[in-house]
């Protein structure tokens, strides 16, 4: 049987035009990517977003205007029987963060290697500036094609 997945995802950009992405250890997979995830039964775009960025960060945010939503097909990239389909908002953060952040990629400390021994996931967040920010910072198809977006709209 073949499956969609729904996914929601934030792109948050700060004072310092500076992009928020998560660096992600997935089944030994290093990916990177917007913030964001899995829509849950019952819940609407915007609620699985700020859902997805309290569970993840501990971070309040508003949810603004919507990006993109795929409009081609994409296959998951861990799953070859479910379909992608990816919405893309922009939000602001109500509050300072306060999960630590990392300036290099995949810089996972002791405890989000011992959460991937456990569950074979683990994620920190980071800042990319502005003037480095491209399709390229990013791994998978569909966030390539929304930073581009991102790039000529911002």
């Amino acid at each position: 049987m073949q499956y969609f997945n729904l996914r929601v995802y934030g792109i948050l950009i700060n004072d310092q035009k500076q992009v928020l992405v998560s660096d992600e250890l997935i089944r030994g997979s290093y990916i990177t990517k917007f913030p964001g995830g899995g829509l849950e039964f019952g819940e609407g775009t915007r609620d699985c977003l700020q859902r997805e960025f309290m569970e993840e960060m501990g971070l309040k945010v508003t949810v603004n205007d919507h990006i993109y939503t795929t409009d081609y097909f994409q296959v998951s990239a861990f799953n070859p029987a479910h379909q992608i389909i990816s919405i893309y908002y922009w939000v602001t953060a109500l509050e300072k963060i306060h999960t630590p952040l990392k300036i290099k990629p995949f810089d996972f400390d002791e405890q989000q290697l011992k959460v991937y021994e456990q569950t074979s996931e683990t994620e920190t967040f980071r800042f990319i500036d502005w003037d480095n920010f491209s399709a390229e910072s990013v791994t998978l198809p569909i966030d390539r094609l929304v930073a581009d977006l991102v790039k000529e709209k911002y």
